[in-house]
C-alpha cells in the first residue's frame, strides 16, 4: 500500500503535472477565444516544431520538469540540425498537447464528479450536473466519491510517466549530437591527462627538490649549508607556482569549440598534405559541402584523412582519386587508389574499423576493400 501511494510524495509528480498544465491552459484559451476552431492549435504546432531552437526549450523544460534531480538526463539541448530531429520535435509537441488536453480535463471534472457524488449523499443534488439531476438522495452515492479521485491519481501519474517516455524517445539526443558529446568528454579527458602530467611534473618535482634540501640542511647541520638549501627551496617553490598559475589559467579558459575543428570544407588542405607527401591526387568535391551538419561534415573529414593515410602508408605514391558528393540528402565520399602488385591489400588495423563505426555512428554505411582491381573506400553519411 505505502508503494502504491509512493508517488504523491515525489516532486516529480508535481513537475510532471505542472509541465503538462501548460499547454492545457493556452489550449483552454484558445477555445475560449476561438471554440468553433479546436484544431488551430495543433495545426500551429507543425510550423512551430520545425524552427531548430524549439527542440532546445523543450529539451530545458523536460530536463527540469520531468526528470528533476537526475545527474545524466537524456534529453537534446542543442538545436535540430537535421529534418528528423524536426519532425520529433514536430510530434513530441502534438503528443504533449493531447496529453495535457487529458489531463487538463481530468484535474477539472474528475474532482467536481466526486464532490457531486458526496453531494448526492445528503441530497444536496446540482440541477446543472444532467448525469445526477432529479436523483434521489441515498448512502449509496457515498461509494462513488473515492472513484473520481482515484482516477484522478491514476491519470496524473501515469500520464507523468508516458509524458517522460515519449519525451526521452523524442526528444533525446541524435546519433550526431550523440558523437558530439563524445567528441567533447574525449577532449576534456585528454585535457585533464595533459593538465594532471605537467602538475605531477612540476610540483612533484618542487616538492622532492624541498624535500631532500631540507632533511639535508638538517644533517649538515651548517648555517651556509641552510642558507643555501632555503633557496634553492624558494627558487624551486616560485618556478612551481607560477607552473601552477599557468595551468590554472588554461583551466580557467573556454573550451575549444566543436565548431572550431576541420570540416570539409577544409578539404584542400588536407588534399594538398597528401600530395606533398607523394600522392597523385585527383580529387573533385561537388555541391554544398557548407551546409552539412557539423557532426558529420567533422566526421567526413575525418574519414577522408583516415583513407588517404592508409593509402600512403601501404600503396605509397599511387595515383589516387577522391570524390565527395553532396546529392539528395546525403554525403557520399569515395577514394580508390590501385592496389599494390594487383594484390589485395589485407585489412587489418584500427582504421578501418574505425571509418565503419563512424559511419554506422551517424546512421549511414562504409565500405572498405578491393573493388574492380582497386581499393576502395566508399562512405555514405545522412545529412538531412
Amino acid at each position: 500500500m505505502a508503494r502504491f501511494w509512493r508517488p504523491l510524495s515525489r516532486g516529480a509528480t508535481y513537475t510532471r503535472l505542472l509541465h503538462l498544465w501548460v499547454p492545457a491552459a493556452a489550449f483552454s484559451v484558445w477555445m475560449w477565444v476561438a471554440p468553433e476552431l479546436p484544431w488551430v492549435p495543433a495545426l500551429v504546432l507543425v510550423p512551430v516544431g520545425l524552427i531548430p531552437v524549439v527542440r532546445v526549450g523543450e529539451g530545458v523544460q523536460a530536463r527540469y520538469m520531468l526528470t528533476p534531480g537526475e545527474t545524466k538526463p537524456e534529453f537534446s539541448v542543442r538545436p535540430a540540425t537535421g529534418w528528423r530531429d524536426r519532425w520529433r520535435t514536430v510530434l513530441w509537441l502534438e503528443a504533449r498537447m493531447v496529453l495535457a488536453f487529458v489531463v487538463g480535463f481530468a484535474t477539472v471534472w474528475l474532482p467536481i464528479l466526486s464532490y457531486t457524488a458526496a453531494a448526492s449523499v445528503v441530497g444536496r443534488v446540482p440541477e446543472d450536473m444532467p448525469v445526477v439531476a432529479g436523483t434521489e438522495p441515498h448512502w449509496a452515492y457515498a461509494l462513488l466519491v473515492p472513484v473520481p479521485l482515484l482516477l484522478l491519481y491514476g491519470t496524473v501519474v501515469g500520464l507523468g510517466e508516458l509524458a517522460t517516455f515519449l519525451a526521452r524517445g523524442l526528444l533525446g539526443p541524435s546519433a550526431a549530437e550523440r558523437l558530439t558529446a563524445l567528441e567533447e568528454r574525449t577532449e576534456q579527458l585528454l585535457e585533464r591527462t595533459r593538465i594532471a602530467r605537467e602538475l605531477h611534473d612540476s610540483i612533484g618535482h618542487a616538492l622532492t627538490v624541498a624535500v631532500v634540501q631540507a632533511g639535508a640542511a638538517r644533517a649538515a647541520n651548517s648555517p651556509d649549508f641552510t642558507d643555501r638549501a632555503l633557496t634553492a627551496i624558494e627558487e624551486t617553490g616560485r618556478a612551481a607556482l607560477e607552473d601552477l598559475e599557468r595551468v590554472l589559467g588554461v583551466l580557467r579558459e573556454a573550451e575549444r569549440p566543436v565548431s572550431g575543428r576541420p570540416t570539409l570544407v577544409d578539404a584542400d588542405r588536407l588534399l594538398e598534405s597528401a600530395r606533398a607527401s607523394g600522392a597523385k591526387v585527383d580529387a573533385e568535391l561537388t555541391g554544398p559541402l557548407e551546409t552539412v551538419p557539423g557532426p558529420v561534415s567533422r566526421e567526413g573529414y575525418r574519414i577522408l584523412q583516415e583513407a588517404l593515410t592508409n593509402v600512403l602508408r601501404h600503396a605509397g605514391s599511387v595515383p589516387v582519386r577522391v570524390r565527395v558528393r553532396v546529392v539528395d540528402g546525403s554525403l557520399a565520399l569515395d577514394v580508390r587508389n590501385p592496389l599494390p602488385d594487383g594484390r589485395a591489400a589485407p585489412e587489418r588495423g584500427s582504421g578501418l574499423r574505425g571509418i565503419r563505426e563512424r559511419a554506422a555512428l551517424l546512421g549511414g554505411r562504409a565500405h572498405t576493400g578491393p573493388d574492380a582491381g582497386d581499393w576502395q573506400v566508399h562512405v555514405e553519411l545522412p545529412v538531412g
